[in-house]
């Protein structure tokens, strides 16, 4: 069985707001979410840098009640709220047929990482026994698992944990088991809150995160900029409610785009250095699987995380894939406003080209003075780019540990 996959519902919270329809505005504008991390966020640690983030607003707590917080780390009421506003647009809340069938298909890098923290603060500081729920919050599966008691979804139930790539290769996964016959719907995508003292003092030892421009800190994340000084860590969930073109039709629903192509790869070759022959071979198995050309893609959505290695390694990649066509296609990095995400980067990045896709314009990369003379493609500087028809379009991840992932989306085709 070979069968259309299509998106009916998107839902999603980040630096940028706490739904879609503030994803689309903070696109459509250029407007970032990156911001200065306050003195107060390291506590008592002697030694406060200065650094930035892009964190999700702290109200999202507000939406739940005080005894779902103590069971419920940010990531898990990240991929709540996400679900939720997924869940709601796609209809199914009025459609319990589906639940049976369908399965929860989750991304995260680092799972609970506020719950961890708090319990080794609970020993190591004060002295006392960590919380009951510890375990319950910070397990990686805890967010997909509340997603799939809240929405009734009795599927397969599974969390990938592949560095940056998770949440693409969770809605690849997913789009290969509807498409094949084994379940006819999911709630798929990512989510991440590791936005927490011991985890961002941790990103900074490994020296990848952006150096703060203290002028404007919004302006911190510069992929493909000559001046680019790396990752700028975000937060945030970001879901898709995929089904079947054939249950889509026979409920009603609307569809917000197709699924085409999905495919991933290894680079085998170094734990932190990207490899662009791998990055080129996942997206090719893409357009392969999608039965598509290069010339047929209208946009790629460029993993570009700002640093010197990265942004490098994807632009060989495209001009590996693209040919002479590279300098011709928009390639831009919505992260220099959203910042990564890590596990739920890629869930995000695609939801932000249907947004995209089917308000007509290209996100911009944002904060691009000037390129490095090495990454000369098309990146929509600085500006988004309006009045553009996208019929299909390419979003890459590309992750610690050599794992590629790239998804093709399009605008339905009946």
């Amino acid at each position: 069985m070979d069968r259309r996959v299509v998106v009916t519902g998107c839902g999603a919270i980040c630096a940028l707001g706490e739904n879609t329809a503030a994803l689309a505005e903070a696109l459509a504008t250029g407007r970032s979410g990156v911001h200065a991390i306050e003195e107060s966020f390291f506590g008592r640690c002697a030694h406060r840098p200065l650094m930035v983030a892009a964190q999700v607003p702290t109200t999202a707590s507000q939406r739940f009640l005080r005894y779902e917080l103590e069971f419920l780390d940010r990531v898990s009421q990240q991929a709540l709220i996400a679900g939720t506003e997924a869940f709601e647009q796609s209809g199914w809340v009025h459609d319990s047929s589906l639940a049976a069938n369908a399965g929860v298909f989750l991304g995260t890098g680092m799972g609970g990482a506020a719950s961890i923290e708090r319990a080794y603060a609970d020993m190591l500081e004060r002295g006392k026994e960590p919380r009951p729920f510890s375990v319950l919050s910070a397990m990686n599966n805890a967010a997909a698992a509340h997603l799939s008691m809240r929405f009734g979804l009795k599927g397969p139930n599974l969390t990938i944990s592949s560095a940056c790539a998770s949440s693409a290769i969770a809605i690849g996964e997913a789009f290969h088991a509807i498409r094949s016959g084994r379940i006819d719907g999911a709630l798929a995508g990512g989510s991440e809150a590791c936005v927490v003292p011991g985890v961002v003092r941790a990103w900074r030892a490994l020296r990848v995160l952006a150096q703060s421009q203290t002028a404007d800190p919004a302006t911190s994340c510069r992929p493909f900029s000559a001046d680019r000084s790396g990752i700028v860590l975000g937060e945030g969930a970001a879901l898709l409610v995929l089904e079947s073109g054939e249950s889509a039709e026979r409920r009603g629903a609307s569809v917000l785009c197709e699924l085409l192509g999905y495919g991933a790869s290894a680079d085998a070759a170094h734990i932190t250095n990207p490899n662009f022959e791998g990055q080129a071979r996942a997206m090719v198995a893409a357009l392969a699987d999608a039965a598509l050309e290069p010339r047929d893609i209208d946009y790629v959505n460029a993993h570009g995380t700002a640093t010197p290695a990265g942004d490098l390694s994807e632009t060989l990649a495209i001009k590996r894939v693209f040919g002479d066509r590279a300098r011709q296609i928009p390639v831009s990095s919505t992260k220099s406003v959203h910042g990564h995400l890590l596990g739920g980067a890629g869930a995000l990045e695609f939801i932000a080209c249907v947004l995209a896709m089917r308000a007509g314009f290209l996100p911009a990369t944002m904060h691009l003075a000037q390129s490095d003379p090495d990454c000369d493609l098309d990146y929509v500087s600085n500006a988004p780019r309006r009045g553009v028809t996208i019929r299909r379009f390419m979003s890459n991840s590309f992750a610690f540990g050599g794992s590629n992932a790239v998804l093709i989306g399009g605008a339905c085709s009946r």
